[in-house]
């Protein structure tokens, strides 16, 4: 075993033994103050592991590797866990069952990012998508019972259409083999193409809460608590963008294909901005500007698969490592200002300011390299026009967002965060910055063009367009219709009200997946259920 390979398999392996060790008493006390070292492994793997394969002998028999998508990614995913779990201990003093949640969704989270076969990466999937519903449901609150409800229905529900997709990818793959690259390699020529693309968009699709399945996303991020809303919103939530990266073919123009992707993605980035703008609460806010940016990488991913473009998975992915900082760093930052007086705002809310009109296209920022990284394979036609806009339209929600945040401070106006607290976010706003920066010449070439005139325009008018959307928001003030946190979802239940019985099972049956032990069951069935049909498909 190679040095590299031994740091893919001690990014799950560290997890996997403090999990353990929280079996024992003595080990369980001390683990939340120790979370932030379980993404340790998984840093160093995405600085120093780049090209290495592990393959796990039987009984395993799971691949494990890491290509430049996925190290971006990971590096991205690893820096922000190990940002919460520092966090973690200050919001969730004595409530040791959490650890189990955070570690099987952080498993889950960073081994998306290096499963290379079928079953390794359904397996991981469905970890980090069940596990993640521990870390909703802390408060015991009807709104969160309800908020987990929803979360964990439609989970299983992305696992059911991934389940069918899978199957079909290995049918479709050469002696019905298990190997992701090789399956999707075969997916143009499979007479089950059509079939399995739109299963693979639609368990992908949930998981990036593209409209209409986004429902989950701002019920979900409202009620977690600060620390995991950050790592699920920045973190957990790129397993749907590693999949669309892992499974579409970009090696085989599919327009069709594509340009139905690109339709959703923009439906949903001027959606969530939209109904974003109607909410007071900082965390609602960012859920639907997540919503919004998936909807932006959804758009990216269409257009390469509508034109055969391999640039695509490597854009996308430095986008979305940019959004994995800025957005988990940005649930941190909600905290550390509520922690605040406003006498003494201004340190901790001012790299807010710059991080959040970064997700706009400000000039200088790590936003803004993104927005660049992504623009040729959006192309200079109408689609890339559009995203310009929403661009616009991002700027427009964040400074709603950093009003609201303004508003949210202290009682006590020289009251002081802690200073792990503002320590750490001070970091994840430094390197939501910086570390595009870093990564940038290995997407898309000189930096110094960035930097030109032209560029600078580029990214400066859709931040100055929304500057001024704002301001004529401002002037409506109070006037703006309210609309409830999950929108059509609340619209469907009230459209069934009638259904009480219905209301009332879900209820019972959420009651029961809060025990762990059938989460787990759960899990091993639909992983048992996908090596059984696999096996049988040789």
């Amino acid at each position: 075993m190679t040095g590299g390979s031994a740091l893919l398999a001690l990014t799950l392996a560290l997890p996997l033994l403090m999990l353990l060790a929280g079996l024992h008493p003595a080990w369980r006390a001390r683990l939340p103050s120790l979370l932030w070292l379980a993404p340790v492994p998984a840093l160093a793997a995405a600085l120093f592991s780049s090209g290495s394969i592990l393959a796990l002998p039987p009984p395993f028999s799971l691949t494990l590797a890491l290509d430049r998508p996925g190290a971006f990614l990971l590096g991205a995913a690893a820096l922000l866990w190990i940002a919460g779990g520092l966090s973690a201990p200050a919001y969730l003093a004595g409530k040791g069952r959490y650890v189990a949640w955070w570690l099987m969704t952080l498993i889950g989270s960073l081994g998306v990012f290096l499963a290379d076969d079928l079953v390794s990466f359904y397996l991981l999937f469905s970890l980090v998508s069940l596990a993640a519903y521990g870390l909703v449901v802390f408060d015991a609150t009807p709104s969160v019972r309800r908020a987990g409800a929803v979360y964990i229905g439609l989970a299983v529900l992305g696992e059911a259409f991934l389940l069918v997709a899978f199957v079909l990818l290995s049918q479709a793959s050469p002696e019905g083999g298990l190997s992701i690259g090789k399956a999707v390699a075969a997916l143009p020529g499979s007479p089950w193409r059509d079939v399995t693309l739109a299963m693979i968009l639609l368990g992908f699709g949930l998981k990036m809460a593209l409209v209409p399945l986004h429902v989950w996303m701002p019920l979900s991020y409202t009620a977690a608590p600060i620390p995991a809303a950050a790592v699920l919103s920045g973190a957990a939530v790129k397993a749907g963008v590693i999949g669309m990266i892992r499974f579409l073919p970009f090696s085989t123009a599919l327009p069709a294909w594509g340009e139905a992707l690109v339709v959703i993605g923009l439906v949903s980035a001027f959606f969530g901005v939209a109904i974003g703008i109607t909410q007071k609460n900082p965390k609602t806010i960012l859920a639907y500007s997540s919503i919004s940016q998936m909807g932006v990488i959804a758009t990216v991913l269409g257009m390469g698969l509508a034109s055969g473009s391999t640039a695509a998975p490597l854009d996308v992915a430095f986008y979305a490592a940019h959004h994995v900082l800025v957005k988990g760093g940005l649930f941190l930052a909600i905290g550390v200002v509520a922690a605040t007086g406003s006498r003494r705002l201004w340190p901790v809310f001012l790299p807010a300011a710059i991080i959040a009109l970064g997700i706009g296209g400000l000039p200088f920022t790590g936003g803004a390299l993104a927005k660049l990284a992504v623009k040729d394979v959006l192309g200079y036609g109408t689609v890339g026009t559009i995203a310009a806009f929403s661009a616009a339209a991002s700027t427009l929600l964040m400074l709603h967002f950093l009003r609201r945040l303004a508003a949210s401070t202290a009682r006590d106006p020289e009251a002081v965060a802690p200073t792990r607290l503002v320590q750490v976010w001070w970091a994840v706003a430094l390197l939501a910055v910086a570390l595009p920066w870093a990564l940038y010449p290995f997407v898309s070439g000189s930096v110094a063009d960035v930097i030109s005139p032209a560029k600078i325009w580029d990214s400066a008018w859709p931040v100055a367009i929304g500057a001024v959307l704002f301001i004529l928001l401002t002037r409506i003030g109070d006037r703006m219709p309210t609309v409830p946190a999950g929108d059509i979802l609340v619209a469907a239940e009230r459209l069934l009200l009638a259904s009480a019985r219905l209301g009332d099972g879900m209820v019972r049956i959420e009651a029961r997946l809060r025990e762990w032990p059938v989460a787990g069951a759960m899990l091993l069935f639909l992983a048992s259920c996908l090596a059984a049909a696999m096996f049988w498909a040789r």
